[in-house]
């Protein structure tokens, strides 16, 4: 499946019931599918991360606000895009956001056009980042498969230690470590020690 064919939807949470409705029509009509919700709470009770998608939020709403469903999108680390629905006066307030990882922020009334332009960008980044969450899911279950001793190897490649120091350590041959170096390199699908480290550490980072 192309990266273009990954199903994708746009979430709009809104308590507005007019502008939920005006914004489904139109992206509809763009040949997207759509889901709406009157509040924060709802749609993070329908939320499924692994579902490409891009979420069109108003900030101010009864109960939990925009900014609130923010925050607890990013600490569910959340690959989903935002942009927000803005009221006068609220610009200030969106601009902060955007600090946090929101794409962008519209005002209302906002430009049709501008909206399709901006949902369609939103939508690459999304699909980008379910790539990269599936590769980096995926690295760290190659690591979970390293024997001990490659485990123990790549935890002092990862320290800087050299194959004679590694050698040392473990009281094993060079050529041995050479051989847990390779057979580390190849299972995790990298060919130079810079992406090792990456792996490593973002394992590390997750622990």
């Amino acid at each position: 499946m192309s990266d273009t064919q990954i199903p994708s939807t746009i979430y709009i949470v809104d308590d507005d019931e007019a502008v939920r409705d005006s914004l489904r029509w139109l992206l509809e009509a763009n040949g997207y599918a759509v889901r709406s919700f009157a509040g924060a709470e709802e749609f993070l009770a329908a939320y499924d991360p692994e579902q490409v998608g891009v979420l069109i939020a108003d900030i101010r709403m009864p109960g939990m606000s925009g900014l609130e469903l923010q925050e607890a999108l990013i600490a569910r680390k959340a690959p989903l895009p935002i942009v927000f629905i803005t009221g006068h006066g609220d610009v200030p307030m969106a601009v902060s956001t955007m600090k946090k990882g929101a794409v962008d922020f519209l005002e209302k009334p906002f430009n049709e056009a501008d909206l399709r332009a901006l949902v369609a960008g939103m939508l690459e980044q999304a699909r980008e980042r379910v790539r990269e969450a599936h590769a980096q899911r995926d690295q760290q279950a190659v690591l979970g498969r390293l024997t001990a001793r490659e485990q123990q190897v790549l935890e002092r490649i990862v320290a800087g230690r050299l194959n004679k120091q590694i050698a040392g350590d473990l009281n094993i041959s060079i050529k041995t470590v050479e051989a847990h170096r390779a057979n580390i390199m190849e299972k995790l699908e990298v060919t130079t020690v810079a992406d090792l480290m990456k792996i490593a550490l973002a394992r590390a980072e997750e622990a």
